[in-house]
C-alpha cells in the first residue's frame, strides 16, 4: 500500500527496518552525508557529480559496474569517482547499512593538492578497501555533524579522504582525443540538458545529430555508461535536488525538470537519492534554519 508525504507525494512503503537520513550541514560546504539501513530499495544506475565514500556498517553493499559486481560487508570502504555510472543494492538478505559521505571535486581536489604528490585529477584507483579505522572516522563526521559541531567534522572528513588518496589514489585517466562517437554522444546530452523539459525521441534526437538510432545508442553508452533515457533520468534528478535545495516545491520541482508530475518525480528522486523529495527538501530547510539560529547565538 503506497503511502502519503507531507508534500501530497505517494511514496512507496519502506521495508520492515528500513530507514535513511540524506542531508547537508551549511557549515561543511561541498558535503552531503546519508545514513541508511536498506534492505528491498535497490539504486537503479546512476553517477555522481562529485565521490561517493561510503563505511558499511552491516549487512552486504552489491555495487554494480561496469565491469561487474563488487560486494562491501562491515568495515569495508566503497570509493566511487565522479560520473561513473554504478548500481545499488544488498547483496544478502538483511540488507545493509551504511554511513556515506559525498564530497564535491572541488573538494578533494583541494584536499589532494595539500596533502599528496598526484598530478591531475586525483581519485581512487579501487572500489572497495577494508579499512575498519577509516569507517570508524567516517561514523565520526556523521557524528560530529549532527551534533552541530562542523569544526570536528571539516577536520575528520579531511583526514579521511587524505587517508584514503593515500592508500588507494591515484590520478584519473586524462582523457583522450575524443572519437566521432564520443562527440556524437557528447551532442546528444547538450541536446538532452538543454532540452530536459520537452526532449526529443531517440529517433527525432538521432536525425538531429545525423547519425542512426541504434548508432547513437551505441555511442551514448560506450560513452556514459547507460543509454540515453536512463541518463536522462539521473540527469533530471540531480537537477531536481537543485531545485529543492533552493526551496522549490516539489510538484513545481518535478514539471520544471520535465517529470509528468510529483508522484514521477518522487518514485525516480526515491531509487537514486535513497529518500523521498519532500524529507531532502525539509533537511536541507531545517539544516539552514539550525545553522542560522546557531550562528546568531554565537554572534
Amino acid at each position: 500500500m503506497a503511502m502519503i508525504d507531507a508534500d501530497g507525494a505517494q511514496t512507496a512503503p519502506r521495508a520492515r527496518d528500513e530507514w535513511a537520513r540524506h542531508w547537508h550541514h551549511p557549515g561543511l560546504p561541498g558535503l552531503d552525508l546519508l545514513r541508511a539501513r536498506y534492505v528491498r530499495h535497490s539504486f537503479p544506475r546512476h553517477a555522481h557529480d562529485g565521490y561517493v565514500l561510503c563505511a558499511v556498517t552491516s549487512g552486504i553493499e552489491a555495487i554494480g559496474l561496469r565491469d561487474g559486481v563488487v560486494r562491501a560487508g562491515p568495515g569495508a570502504i566503497v570509493m566511487i569517482n565522479p560520473e561513473v555510472p554504478h548500481t545499488a543494492q544488498a547483496g544478502a538478505p538483511e540488507g545493509w547499512a551504511y554511513a556515506t559521505l559525498y564530497p564535491s571535486a572541488e573538494l578533494v581536489a583541494g584536499i589532494a593538492r595539500e596533502t599528496t604528490g598526484l598530478r591531475g585529477t586525483a581519485g581512487f584507483v579501487r572500489t572497495v578497501a577494508d579499512e575498519p579505522g577509516v569507517a570508524r572516522l567516517i561514523a565520526g563526521v556523521h557524528r560530529a555533524a549532527e551534533a552541530g559541531n562542523a569544526l570536528a567534522a571539516d577536520s575528520l572528513l579531511r583526514g579521511v579522504v587524505a587517508r584514503l588518496l593515500r592508500g588507494h589514489g591515484g590520478a584519473l585517466p586524462s582523457r583522450a582525443a575524443p572519437s566521432a562517437g564520443a562527440r556524437t554522444a557528447a551532442r546528444a546530452r547538450a541536446v538532452l540538458e538543454e532540452r530536459m523539459a520537452d526532449p526529443p525521441t531517440l529517433e527525432e534526437l538521432a536525425s538531429e545529430l545525423g547519425t542512426g538510432p541504434f548508432a547513437l545508442l551505441r555511442a551514448f553508452r560506450a560513452a556514459y555508461g547507460m543509454p540515453p533515457h536512463t541518463w536522462l533520468t539521473d540527469a533530471r534528478v540531480r537537477r531536481a535536488r537543485l531545485l529543492l535545495e533552493a526551496g522549490t516545491p516539489p510538484a513545481e520541482a518535478a514539471v520544471a525538470v520535465g517529470f509528468t508530475d510529483q508522484p514521477h518525480l518522487n518514485r525516480h528522486f526515491t531509487r537514486i537519492v535513497g529518500v523521498p523529495p519532500g524529507a531532502y527538501r525539509r533537511e536541507r530547510a531545517a539544516g539552514a534554519r539550525t545553522y542560522k539560529t546557531v550562528g546568531e547565538a554565537a554572534s
